[in-house]
């Protein structure tokens, strides 16, 4: 293993996730001497595409959606923000991405009655709260894909982790990497970064994201670190879009128990009740939806202080909607709901206002009953309509963000090019998957799907490889 490592290879990747494996597989289907380095340990190291439940789509819709659709619908979920250059190039080859997974053994069938909901992994996901992966969907698309790479020769390494690019020129030739505790200098034709976002970078995290990351739900494998974004910014890579990232309204007693993370989340009670902050106060658009809720939460001030508030209507309809939803979900597995027969003794067993608090559900509810009335923030209904708050009893509960992914990082074009700042790709440097910025995000933080934009961008840094490798030989 030393003597390959101190070898050349046409192309590295670093990543063993969905993005790394996809990259390195389609490299080496195309002729490429290929090596992936995961930085994670043994045959099920931890990322999050081994966490996933396995749902792939596209702004929510599915990937057998014509481009056109599919463009429209990542435009709408970014308020127009989305890289067109991404745009076009998830909408034009994510039905070929999903069709090239099942030709090499991944397993899909329907995961509900939803359209979007027509690409899952098989084996689904667990339906019940808390994590459980081994088995299931994720885990077996990755073990899937390593077997595959290894019929074709390409080599992978684990406990390896990548430090630092070597740049000769302006083009990327190699990169230093500890290999369990040595230092490797390894040259190639081509580095892929694959490496996923920087959620698990606690200071990274709060100087774009939280002032507190501690205080935010670590709803991911907890190995995203943003190693490729340093390494490519050092280079000369532009960075884009890094303060929004993908997550969940999860209670706030998932900051301790793995029994509430990454299910049941609380996104339908946030879109029809309200969220409040410390001071009884509303401080963001619901409507917007629970990713764009979590990314408000953790902007807070103290991030563990906004609390969800909804009546009884609410808890026993829009609660219990879609995955694992949170009634009877949450509270069986330890998430306490809160609840009075008014407002103000609601208010004093959270320790919020009742003044404030009842002024707040007032507005809520007068603004429903009459448009012409306002509100602030003002409220929209992206996401599901806003419902009254005024069937007794009340509920609530503390909530906290739960951060999946981020979702802006390293700056690429549509054929996963790693771009400078003038908006030039730099020559042998790709990157795919979270550790890359400019599709999602934007003021409402826009989901456009991980496992969709890992599997496209992936395939389209393979190939953008091998046909640099193909066009220097020529």
């Amino acid at each position: 293993m030393t003597r390959s490592l101190e070898s050349r290879y046409d192309a590295i990747v670093v990543g063993g996730g969905l993005a790394g494996l996809a990259a390195a597989n389609r490299a080496a289907e195309l002729k490429l001497r290929v090596l992936l380095l995961e930085a994670g340990s043994g045959d099920r190291y931890l990322c999050n595409s081994r966490y996933a439940m396995g749902f792939f789509h596209v702004a929510f819709h599915p990937v057998t959606a014509n481009a056109s659709e599919l463009r429209e619908g990542i435009e709408a979920a970014t308020d127009g923000t989305a890289d067109a250059r991404l745009t076009s190039a998830i909408a034009t080859t994510i039905g070929r991405g999903t069709a090239w997974l099942s030709e090499r053994g991944v397993r899909f069938i329907r995961g509900g009655a939803a359209d979007w909901m027509n690409r899952v992994l098989a084996p689904p996901g667990a339906r019940r709260p808390g994590l459980h992966w081994q088995g299931r969907g994720g885990d077996v698309l990755l073990r899937t894909l390593a077997e595959h790479l290894k019929q074709l020769g390409g080599e992978m390494v684990t406990d390896a982790r990548a430090r630092r690019l070597r740049m000769e020129n302006g083009r990327c030739v190699g990169l230093d990497v500890n290999v369990a505790g040595r230092d490797v200098h390894l040259a190639t034709g081509a580095v892929i970064l694959a490496d996923g976002g920087f959620q698990a970078n606690a200071e990274l995290v709060r100087r774009y994201i939280s002032p507190k990351p501690e205080k935010l739900c670590v709803r991911n494998a907890g190995t995203g670190r943003g190693d490729g974004l340093m390494m490519a910014e050092e280079v000369g890579a532009k960075l884009v879009g890094l303060d929004r990232f993908y997550g969940h309204v999860q209670c706030r007693e998932a900051l301790e128990s793995q029994e509430l993370w990454p299910y049941p989340i609380l996104d339908l009670l946030t879109s029809a009740g309200i969220v409040v902050d410390r001071f009884g106060r509303r401080f963001a658009d619901e409507g917007l939806g629970g990713i764009f809720m979590a990314n408000a939460i953790a902007a807070l001030d103290e991030p563990d202080t906004a609390t969800v508030v909804f009546d009884d209507a609410i808890w026993n309809g829009a609660a219990r909607e879609y995955i694992l939803p949170p009634n009877p979900n949450a509270v069986e597995a330890g998430g306490q709901l809160i609840s009075r027969p008014d407002l103000g003794s609601l208010a004093e067993a959270l320790g919020l206002p009742g003044a404030a608090l009842q002024e707040t559900v007032d507005g809520h509810n007068a603004f429903l009953r009459d448009a012409t009335c306002r509100i602030w923030p003002e409220r929209t209904r992206r996401f599901g309509p806003p419902q009254p708050i005024t069937k007794a009893p009340f509920h609530a509960f503390r909530v906290c963000a739960g951060i999946s992914y981020t979702m802006g990082g390293i700056a690429i074009d549509g054929e996963a090019r790693v771009l400078d700042h003038a908006d030039r790709p730099i020559q042998g440097l790709y990157a795919a998957g979270s550790s890359t910025g400019g599709l999602e995000g934007g003021g409402p933080a826009g989901y456009t799907g991980g496992l969709s934009k890992a599997l496209v961008f992936g395939l389209l840094a393979g190939e953008a490889a091998a046909r640099e490798r193909a066009s220097m030989a020529a």
